[in-house]
């Protein structure tokens, strides 16, 4: 290869690296049935007309991590990001076969699901330790936030030095309290929102895009 080839070739390569626009890897982590993967869905709609996976009402329905890349989300304020979403399955302390069983599910297919989730668990912390650039820390906001596996999760982002958002979901409901979730994570923005109800995703929007930049 000729000296001006070479030299061609780092040029090139210089250039792409200059304006290739960076893509960030976004983590939706939470307890189960925060409401993860029905944020992960209407991001994706909303920017990309596509969706993440399935939701219900059981708990554990997400049981293995869930990607979808290259979504550019823009704010009213100009600004916009390009990131990769990350749907994590709900992380928890102690995974049951019978809480699957409480929902009408056979015992031996309760017992692959308890197995696959804490699979998925342990999937999703592997991905904060080596492959996340920020976090959106997803909250039931009718449920007490002050929770072992919130404040383990908080700490294990917080020890990364992970840019994350606290988002209170389900704020739609009589029950819910963000404020109660203010008061258990001050150091970090709070955002209320429903993200089956779209109320306050804008906000969220525009908060990633300056928050994640």
């Amino acid at each position: 290869m000729t000296f001006l080839v070479r030299t061609k070739k780092k040029i090139s390569g210089f250039l792409r690296a200059l304006f290739k626009k960076r893509t960030c890897r976004i983590g939706i982590y939470g307890p189960p049935n925060a409401g993860k993967t029905t944020l992960a869905n209407r991001i994706v709609r909303d920017w990309v007309g596509d969706a993440v996976g399935p939701v219900s009402e059981v708990p554990h329905e997400t049981r293995r991590v869930r990607r979808k890349e290259d979504i550019t989300i823009t704010g009213q304020n100009g600004n916009s990001i390009t990131i990769d979403i990350v749907d994590t399955p709900g992380v928890t302390t102690k995974i049951d076969y019978n809480e699957f069983v409480e929902y009408g599910i056979e015992k031996e297919e309760a017992v692959k699901r308890a197995r696959e989730a804490t699979e998925g668990v342990a999937e999703a912390m592997h991905w904060l330790r080596e492959d996340i650039d920020g976090v959106i820390y997803m909250l039931d906001a009718t449920q007490d936030p002050f929770q072992q596996v919130n404040i383990m999760l908080v700490g294990i982002i917080e020890s990364r030095k992970l840019p994350v958002l606290i988002v209170a979901n389900k704020n739609d409901l009589p029950d819910a309290s963000p404020a109660r979730i203010k008061s258990a994570f001050p150091q970090h923005p709070v955002i209320a929102i429903s993200s089956l109800e779209g109320i306050n995703v804008e906000e969220l929007y525009e908060n990633m895009t300056s928050y994640f930049e």
